[in-house]
Formats: C-alpha cells, sequence, structure tokens
C-alpha cells in the first residue's frame, strides 16, 4: 500500500504525515489492520526498539470534584459507585507507589481530583514526591493535579516533580460537548506552564466519545504542536453513572488504528497506552504493544486494570522487554533538546545525552 510506504518513510526520518494522510490511516479496512500495524512497527522499533516502559498511577485524592467532564466517573453530579476520599498522607502515597515500583514501574503518577491544586494541596504533593523518592532512587515522578496557576509549576519542579499530565482529551471543536466548566485553552495553557517550568509534558487524548475521525487527527495534531513528551492514548470506558454511561463506539481493529496514526503522526515521541485498553482491545492488546512503547500497570484511578503480573506476561510473550530506569525512554535527539532547555525528563539513561535536569 503506497500510503503506508509513505509513512513509514516519514516516520523513520521523524517527519508527520500530513493530515489526509492521517485520516487515511483511521479510514483503511479491518482488512488492512495487520499491515497498518506493521508499518506503525517499523515506526515505533526505529524510534524505542522493542522496550515498553512501565507506568503506575496512585490516586492521591478520589471523587468531589466541580468539574462536569462527561467521561468522569469523579465528576460533578457523578452517580457512579466509587471510592471518595481525602488526600492521602505521604507516606500512603509511598506505600502505594512501592507496589508499582515492584512490578517494574518507571514512572509513577500523582493524581488528584479537583479543578487544580490550591498552594496548600501543592505543599502536600511536595512532601509525597519527597517520599516517593527518598525510597526510589531513580523512579520518575508525574504530578497530575489539574489546572495550574502561577508558580505552581515551578513548584512542583522545584519539588522534584519530572514530569506534569494534563490531557487535552479531544478537539477544540468538540471540547465544549465533553466539559463546559473549564475550556480547551485552559488546558493548553497548563501543559505550556508545565513546559516552561522545566518538567517533561504529558498530554494525550481519549478515544470513542462519538467524535469524527477529524476530531481524532485535529486533536492529536494539536499535540504535535505543543510537542509534549509522552503522549497517553486513552479508549472511553463508559462508565455507569456518567453522561457517556452508553457509548460504546469502538471495536479492537479501531483501536489499532488510531494508535497507529499517533504513532505516525508522533514518531519519536512515548506513546502510551492507557486506560480502557483491556475492554476495547482484549486479545488484540499484544499487537497493540507494537504501537506503543508505553503502558499503565495494573489499575487506573476508578477503574481495575489487568493484574500487573498478566502485563508483565504479556510484555515477554510478544517479544518485548521492560525497559529499566537506566535506560533513556525518548531518542537522544529529543532528550538532549529536553536537558539543553533545562527542563523535561528524558527519562534518564547514562547513554549519551543523559538527564541534566533530574540530576543524573
Amino acid at each position: 500500500m503506497d500510503l503506508l510506504n509513505t509513512l513509514v518513510d516519514k516516520g523513520l526520518r521523524g517527519e508527520s504525515p500530513t493530515r489526509a494522510e492521517a485520516l487515511a490511516v483511521l479510514a483503511t479496512s479491518d482488512d488492512d489492520v495487520l499491515d497498518v500495524v506493521a508499518a506503525a512497527g517499523k515506526v515505533r522499533r526505529r524510534w524505542f526498539g522493542r522496550r515498553v516502559k512501565l507506568n503506575y498511577l496512585v490516586n492521591l485524592k478520589s471523587g468531589l470534584c466541580p468539574e462536569d467532564c462527561g467521561y468522569c466517573s469523579q465528576r460533578l453530579g457523578s452517580t457512579s459507585e466509587i471510592l471518595k476520599y481525602t488526600w492521602l498522607k505521604p507516606d500512603q502515597a509511598a506505600a502505594a507507589a512501592e507496589a508499582g515500583v515492584a512490578g517494574g514501574a518507571k514512572r509513577v503518577c500523582l493524581v488528584a481530583s479537583g479543578r487544580g491544586p490550591t498552594d496548600r494541596d501543592v505543599d502536600r504533593v511536595s512532601k509525597t514526591i519527597a517520599a516517593i523518592k527518598e525510597q526510589n532512587e531513580g523512579v520518575e515522578i508525574c504530578a497530575c493535579l489539574g489546572l495550574l496557576s502561577d508558580g505552581q509549576a515551578e513548584r512542583l519542579r522545584e519539588a522534584g516533580a519530572d514530569a506534569y499530565n494534563h490531557n487535552l482529551n479531544t478537539s477544540e471543536a468538540t471540547y465544549g460537548d465533553i466539559t463546559t466548566t473549564h475550556t480547551y485553552a485552559d488546558r493548553v495553557s497548563t501543559v505550556q506552564q508545565a513546559q516552561s517550568a522545566g518538567m517533561s509534558a504529558c498530554s494525550g487524548l481519549i478515544a470513542g466519545m462519538g467524535e469524527r475521525d477529524e476530531d481524532l487527527v485535529d486533536v492529536v495534531f494539536s499535540l504535535r504542536e505543543l510537542n509534549p513528551d509522552s503522549v497517553p492514548v486513552n479508549f472511553l470506558i463508559p462508565i455507569e453513572g456518567t453522561p457517556l454511561a452508553g457509548d460504546w463506539n469502538l471495536t479492537p481493529q479501531r483501536c489499532l488504528r488510531i494508535l497507529a496514526m499517533v504513532r505516525f503522526v508522533c514518531p519519536d515521541v512515548e506513546v502510551r497506552l492507557a486506560g480502557g485498553r483491556e475492554i476495547h482491545l482484549r486479545t488484540l492488546q499484544p499487537l497493540a504493544l507494537h504501537l506503543a512503547n508505553s503502558i499503565f500497570l495494573g489499575d487506573y484511578l476508578t477503574t481495575e486494570g489487568q493484574s500487573g503480573k498478566d502485563d508483565l506476561d504479556m510484555i515477554a510473550d510478544a517479544g518485548f522487554e521492560v525497559e529499566g530506569t537506566d535506560t533513556r525512554t525518548l531518542p537522544a535527539h529529543r532528550a538532549d533538546v529536553a536537558a539543553a532547555a533545562g527542563g523535561g525528563c528524558g527519562s534518564h539513561g547514562a547513554e549519551g545525552g543523559g538527564c541534566a535536569p533530574c540530576g543524573d
């Protein structure tokens, strides 16, 4: 297929496809899905080999959120049956993180519900970062606390946060259909604040919320322009008690096409297979490892994931290997640019470039 040959050539050079080419990937048939995966897999292996980075979520504060994001069980007005609790203490969070690190997780993602942190919340998270890093030398910390106010990104960076996650989720054109209590521009601003403070930006999307192919391409190209180091790809989990509870719009083949499109548009970026992979990809999960070079280990915020042991078995059986803390995740040219800018964690590694901002 000429399209795939063109996309592979561009991806191996680190170039992005045109918008029309990205749309064409999503329009391929189920009969062609293995060809699409094989082509995008060449690009993945060019920049990341057969390594899989493991990430682990720690939910610091659950429920009680004033925002109305239609996909979220923690939203204002949600009737979902979830655990609701206020902030974990630093030692509790560190103990939770230890389970992920013991399973091979290289990055711990500290997540808290809410519109955004207060300055007191930043103090709490700073103490939690210190507690985790004291016990686990070399582990990366990514904070995900919502919209940031002036100066908070700098304080988190000074506390030892390596990265900050804030997803765009969907296209700017459809954002108002999903959330009304904050704007798409608010999300973009928070990602930019994290980058300006010297943290590695992590920003991605949620597929399966009734969007068109054009919306998926729009948000991925917006992410490409924003230039995060990692792009999580979530597949909507239609949770009872949320407005999108009945939205089952995905097939395993469509999920693979979406992941392939993201890889082609962001060839040298950490593409993370995130929430919803188990229920939407199902038995085709191993094929997704040929597209994404990063996954979450175990459970998510308010939903259960595949067991950590099953994740590790899947990685090994598919012929991949878990990335160690002494290996740099990002290609050298991205890690070196981040280091030269005084920020952005290249995900460590002693091989040329290293990670000056993280002190390695």
